[in-house]
């Protein structure tokens, strides 16, 4: 038996594909990195010089077994696949991978598999961005389109598992992946891109769409792993809550904290050392020196009431909070009611969110995008899934606003 570990008092012993390590949980306990003092299958070096092991990997909570120590409790519940005598994990993979409509009885166990996988306030959400998205991000743009929780993907790390997840950029083996993180206000934020309500997604022709396609399953098209998604509900965005944050996964696995978005001041600020100034070097429309980035106001914005008025406010799910969005410590007051307001308009019979205005021009997504609205639209695939355009704001006819109340 090959016993490998690290010095410490905290080390947690634990049990995988028959072997014994020494591992550490990452993710808060949805994954663990776990040690060795050899090359071996899925292991890769450890770039941190005082590792007393040379080796690591990253596998899932759900695949090891805590022999000792005291692991933490992760906050999320994983997918339930029902393993029997005839429903292997790749059985249950390849069900995964085929879209409905071929049997219905097939179709229920997909289902019944995809609804065990929940999203709760707090929940961490996780979006692989392109190197051009990241710009975007700290010049303004905010949570939208598809997604994952962070507790099923914790294990994929490196440049080469994140490719799996549908993309819509090439994914270098050696360049850095990046992605924003941030925790979930409400399960109403998001929905699972199934088959009857996302159809238009799924009849998408190649030339159409940027990306993986979207199976209707609620899963990810990957190669062996079973990954569920989600998207956010009517491809809205969502107000940055406090905390979120902008990261990159580098080619041997490691986590690189870049920006924190500070919500009260409306601005991002970086975080990274000078050793890591590298890897946004080669993202354009970015000083890798800036430190602080304000980011404007969006039409989607989060509300809640305070004596008797209304206010912008911003979420704290980590803390379950909601607090008017003030600079200043006194002012942050708790709110009632909080609710997300996000405006929509109709356009050649088609609704659409309102993702900015311009000198008299709007800039929509589409809620429900096909391949007749885009062509209707001239609707531009922008990422996986999503699809904008622009029109003249005398052409679109004012909606009925998306409104999500959030319990307190």
């Amino acid at each position: 038996m090959l016993t490998a570990g690290t010095s410490g008092t905290d080390a947690i012993t634990v049990g995988f594909a028959g072997l014994t390590y020494t591992g550490a949980p990452v993710a808060d306990g949805a994954a663990y990195e776990i040690f060795s003092d050899g090359p071996a299958d899925g292991f890769l070096p450890d770039p941190r010089a005082t590792a007393a092991l040379s080796f690591r990997r990253f596998v899932h909570s759900t695949e090891v077994d805590v022999l000792a120590g005291i692991p933490p409790t992760p906050s999320d519940t994983p997918l339930r696949v029902p393993l029997t005598a005839s429903m292997s994990w790749a059985t249950a993979h390849r069900m995964s991978q085929q879209v409905p409509g071929s049997s219905p009885a097939l179709d229920a166990q997909v289902r019944a598999m995809r609804d065990s996988v929940r999203i709760a306030r707090g929940t961490r959400m996780i979006k692989i961005l392109s190197p051009r998205r990241v710009a975007g991000y700290l010049h303004g743009l905010l949570p939208f389109g598809f997604c994952h929780r962070e507790f099923d993907i914790a294990h994929l790390r490196t440049p080469a598992d994140l490719a799996i997840l549908g993309t819509d950029h090439v994914v270098d083996p050696i360049a850095p992946v990046f992605a924003l993180r941030w925790r979930a206000v409400g399960p109403a934020d998001y929905a699972v891109p199934y088959a009857g309500a996302h159809d238009g997604l799924i009849s998408m022709s190649p030339h159409l769409r940027a990306g993986a396609p979207v199976l209707g399953t609620g899963f990810t098209p990957t190669s062996r792993h079973i990954v569920p998604e989600f998207v956010t509900a009517d491809f809205a965005d969502l107000p940055l809550p406090a905390h979120a944050e902008l990261i990159a996964f580098t080619a041997d696995g490691t986590e690189v904290l870049l920006y924190r978005y500070q919500a009260e001041q409306r601005a991002w600020s970086r975080l990274a050392g000078r050793q890591w100034r590298d890897l946004l070097a080669a993202v354009d429309g970015l000083a890798p020196d800036q430190e602080y980035f304000p980011v404007p106001a969006s039409p989607t914005r989060l509300y809640g009431s305070f004596g008797g008025a209304t206010y912008e406010a911003v979420a704290d799910p980590r803390a379950n909070e909601f607090l008017v969005l003030a600079k200043v410590r006194a002012l942050r007051h708790e709110v009632a009611d909080p609710f997300r307001r996000t405006p929509t308009v109709r356009w050649r019979d088609e609704r659409c969110t309102v993702i900015r205005e311009s000198d008299g021009w709007l800039r929509l997504r589409l809620t429900r995008p096909s391949p007749s609205s885009v062509e209707r639209l001239g609707a531009a695939c922008v990422e996986r899934g999503v699809y904008e355009t622009w029109a003249p704001g005398t052409e679109a006819m004012t909606d009925d606003d998306l409104t999500v109340p959030y319990a307190l």
